[in-house]
């Protein structure tokens, strides 16, 4: 799942508009059907999935508004349609069936009113996971009256989304971050290297992406060598995401608030979502490519231990599985893991649901009443069933839950990944389920392997979560203690009271907390007696 708050509210949002009553003497509103053109954006033809946001006027801040997009924590406030644009050039037109594809519901049930619409041409296909950028093209937010009988004005596809520079830091990092910056990003090194095995998979070209923080007083040419932290991402992360991590990386380590360390901060994304480095048939290698192609060229190019005792593993949320399961599947690679906030590493509780049960279903519980996903400060504000729906509408590549399908399924008839889940009815599919149990379910691996996991495993596991997180992964931590423990491993899993997924880190004013704790443990592992 999420690591930043503001990816973790695009794609684990979720849409409910509710449609007010209308009067009795109210006619029944129009079919929607709205027209999109592109007008100026590009100046050649191209093809997508148009998406269509509406809010209502009255919702805009000061009246004024920049995109209309998915907000989960106003999840009443915007509606959303969608269809497939197989071609489109510059002046050529397409009609949008805005009761079509649609999420909660067509434009139809909105109450006659002041609008603003919003539309996107995903060329990429993969807004569920980047949302809106380089190429894509957008109109401006336009006004729209809907009442009875009104048709909707032609929406024009006029920008283009421009290509985002990595080491523009967003508006909410601290101004010393700001300040430090330009000299963090004289030690950040792009090391990207073609990997046969993942080439060889899929086909075409595939590359390992990181990016190199080295420690004040590197000398490439030196004797002295460090540990060495792989870090990966949460959902909604990438390659081009990671300058907030790095210049605070830099930055803690010049003011030795952290230990010199090398610092490996991996991109685990893709067009399907996050691949995990997980080695899956869908997705292909990543893990074996990682450990026997990644590291070892790494370790020839910089003065790291390149020995386990100081090699680590490091994420949050989708990233804290990816190093859970890195460092399960690969024990004699990696000296530890120090995971906070992972993903479901026990498929007895996915997200609070047991997909193991007779007659499982991802929407409703046993008694019938709905399965939540999102929580905030004690509420449900997103259910699994809607979660699920809008991540439909939005596209059928790089949505949160497609994309554990991507990592975890067996490949169907048609080349894609089968579902866990019927995204109609809630189903849950046995075999499906039993495949996820027998291929990626950490608890389950340890509990049938441990005699020969031991000896390389026993002491590494590190897992931090929030007794309050977000999307309810306290649960299934609470199910790998429980493994661990009935297997008396040596394992540290510690539950934060009151931590939701989004303030784990933080203790006072400082948000940074719980990775300065992270780093001098395992420094401490890599030099004995010299951590804190």
């Amino acid at each position: 799942m999420k690591s930043s708050p503001a990816r973790a509210a695009l794609l684990f949002a979720f849409l409910a508009v509710g449609a007010a009553a209308a009067h009795a003497d109210d006619a029944p509103l129009a079919h929607r059907i709205v027209r999109v053109t592109l007008d100026g954006a590009v100046d050649k033809g191209t093809s997508g999935r148009l998406l269509l946001f509406a809010m209502p006027a009255a919702d805009a801040k000061d009246g004024k508004i920049d995109a209309v997009d998915t907000n989960p924590f106003q999840p009443k406030a915007v509606s959303v349609a969608a269809r497939e644009v197989s071609w489109i050039a510059p002046g050529q037109s397409v009609d949008l069936d805005a009761d079509g594809e649609a999420f909660p519901a067509g434009f139809s049930a909105l109450p006659p009113g002041d609008y603003l619409f919003q539309a996107v041409l995903d060329v990429n296909h993969d807004y569920n996971y980047s949302g809106r950028h380089a190429g894509d093209l957008v109109s401006e937010v336009t006004p729209v009256k809907l009442s009875p009988g009104a048709s909707v004005p032609t929406i024009k596809l006029s920008k283009s989304v421009p290509a985002k520079d990595p080491w523009v830091l967003p508006p909410s990092v601290p101004q010393v971050l700001r300040d430090a910056l330009p000299e963090a990003r004289q030690h950040a090194h792009a090391e990207v290297l073609e990997s046969p095995l993942l080439t060889a998979f899929a086909g075409r070209p595939l590359s390992i992406r990181a990016w190199v923080i080295t420690p004040p007083g590197y000398d490439a040419n030196g004797s002295t060598r460090y540990p060495t932290v792989y870090l990966t991402h949460g959902f909604g992360g990438g390659f081009d995401r990671f300058a907030p991590t790095m210049t605070y990386l830099w930055t803690a380590m010049a003011k030795k608030d952290i230990p010199p360390m090398i610092w490996v901060l991996l991109d685990e994304s893709g067009p399907t979502g996050t691949h995990e480095f997980a080695d899956s048939v869908n997705n292909g290698p990543w893990g074996q490519a990682l450990t026997t192609e990644y590291i070892p060229w790494l370790e020839g190019r910089y003065r790291m231990d390149a020995k386990p005792s100081g090699r680590f593993l490091n994420g949050h949320s989708s990233g804290g599985w990816a190093t859970l399961w890195l460092q399960t599947r690969y024990p004699t690679i990696f000296g530890g893991t120090w995971s906070t906030s992972p993903d479901p590493s026990d498929f007895r509780d996915f997200t609070g649901i047991d997909i193991y049960a007779p007659n499982a279903n991802a929407y409703k519980k046993p008694d019938g009443s709905a399965n939540p996903l999102v929580r905030d400060k004690g509420k449900v504000i997103a259910t699994f069933e809607t979660f699920a729906k809008l991540e439909r509408v939005l596209g059928p590549y790089g949505g949160q839950l497609a994309s554990f399908e991507w990592v975890f399924s067996p490949r169907g008839k048609d080349g894609r990944p089968q579902p866990m889940f019927n995204r109609d009815t809630g189903a849950v599919d046995p075999d499906v389920a039993a495949y996820w149990r027998a291929h990626y379910d950490i608890a389950q691996r340890l509990r049938t392997q441990w005699p020969a996991l031991k000896p390389d495993l026993d002491g590494k596991i590190h897992l931090f979560v929030g007794t309050a997180d977000t999307f309810y992964l306290d649960g299934s931590a609470r199910l790998l203690k429980e493994t661990l423990d009935g297997l008396h491993a040596k394992s540290d899993i510690q539950f934060f009271p009151g931590k939701t997924h989004f303030d784990l880190y933080t203790e006072g004013d400082d948000r940074q907390a719980l990775l300065k704790k992270i780093a001098w443990a395992m420094y401490g592992v890599a030099r004995p007696g010299q951590g804190k």
